[in-house]
């Protein structure tokens, strides 16, 4: 049985598409929006850059550092890109067929709901609704009531080491029209 991911866990999260060679979520170059830390993309590696793939996953409901994340958790994603890497978070309206695009952020800079995530599994062992390493997982962000949509890959990045843009979209899995092995929307943990 896989490692159950708990709250305060380092990890890194590959992208589903190509068949899950969509990249790794990454931090990259510095956002020229206000409010904003770093852009977001997907990069070849998890670690591309000191800290730039790592994640830390920070409950967003109170719960204490070392419980279970359970699927339909309300979470927080911490980059930490040379320890201070800012919250993932969506920002701005993204062109069609995404709806909005993803930076990092301080939490004093941004409002709560957009730096906030619920993370679904597709199925966990046992039906225990515990998320492990492995897990096909999608986050759908909470801006306006969960009305952020899902977190999703989308048009090549275009920089060194890098893989997609990073994007979210109303669809769950935005890519599977284009086969089953599209599936930009799908990520899987691993511990950093």
């Amino acid at each position: 049985m896989a490692d159950v991911l708990r709250y305060g866990d380092k990890v890194h999260l590959l992208n589903g598409y190509a068949n899950w060679d969509g990249g790794y979520l990454d931090s990259y170059g510095h956002a020229d929006l206000p409010g904003a830390k770093y852009g977001v993309l997907t990069s070849v590696s998890p670690n591309r850059g000191e800290g730039t793939g790592t994640w830390r996953i920070d409950s967003a409901e109170g719960k204490a550092a070392g419980s279970e994340v359970l699927s339909c958790d309300s979470i927080y994603l911490f980059n930490l890109y040379l320890g201070d890497g800012g919250y993932l978070g969506t920002y701005g309206h993204a062109a069609t067929p995404e709806q909005y695009g993803v930076v990092t952020a301080n939490k004093a800079d941004r409002p709560d709901d957009v730096l906030t995530w619920r993370v679904f599994a597709d199925s966990t062992d046992s039906y225990d609704g515990k998320i492990r390493v492995g897990d096909v997982v999608h986050f759908l962000n909470d801006y306006n009531r969960t009305h952020g949509g899902f977190l999703d890959t989308c048009n090549n990045a275009g920089k060194p080491d890098t893989k997609y843009g990073v994007f979210t979209s109303r669809l769950l899995n935005r890519g599977l029209s284009s086969g089953p092995t599209a599936a930009t929307g799908a990520w899987k943990f691993s511990k950093a």
